[in-house]
């Protein structure tokens, strides 16, 4: 499948000084319809993704992977898919996650830490002494490994 060439040939563009710090998220190909989503350290703006669009048309044109009838949509990873490499973790420090780890407990906080490895959590606990509310600070530590998936909360 040609998603490999196209990984290769987003791999040469990042190479480039003004996309050295994009990254691929996800390629996703339904029939003759491609959708290529990008996120990077700054953050993926339309240029870039109007840039990079072009340059992956110019080669699938020229190599017709896909034929003379194709739809490519370059956009950025958006709010709704979930993080999946540390560099979005750490991008997110200070936004609101909800995390469902691989032993199946689910967690709501937010991003106070990430590094290479692992993110820390924090969260607000409730709970009532006598007749007092006392609310509790709370963290915890996440290993990248033990996350089935995080996806960025919007607050309302």
């Amino acid at each position: 499948m040609f998603t490999e060439e196209i990984h290769q040939l987003l791999i040469e563009k990042f190479r480039e000084e003004s996309f050295a710090d994009c990254f691929l998220v996800a390629i996703e190909q339904h029939g003759k319809q491609i959708g290529i989503f990008l996120d990077s350290d700054t953050g993926i703006t339309f240029e870039r993704c109007k840039a990079i669009s072009r340059y992956l048309e110019s080669h699938l044109d020229e190599k017709k992977w896909l034929g003379e009838d194709y739809v490519l949509e370059v956009s950025s990873a958006g709010i709704g898919r979930p993080l999946i490499f540390p560099r979005q973790f750490v991008k997110n420090v200070g936004r609101l996650l909800k995390v469902v780890r691989t032993d199946g407990g689910v967690q709501e906080g937010t991003i106070i830490q990430a590094d290479d490895q692992k993110m820390t959590l924090e969260w607000t606990e409730e709970r009532k002494e006598n007749k007092k509310k006392i609310k509790e600070t709370q963290r915890l530590e996440i290993p990248y490994e033990q996350i089935k998936e995080a996806k960025i909360q919007i607050k309302i």
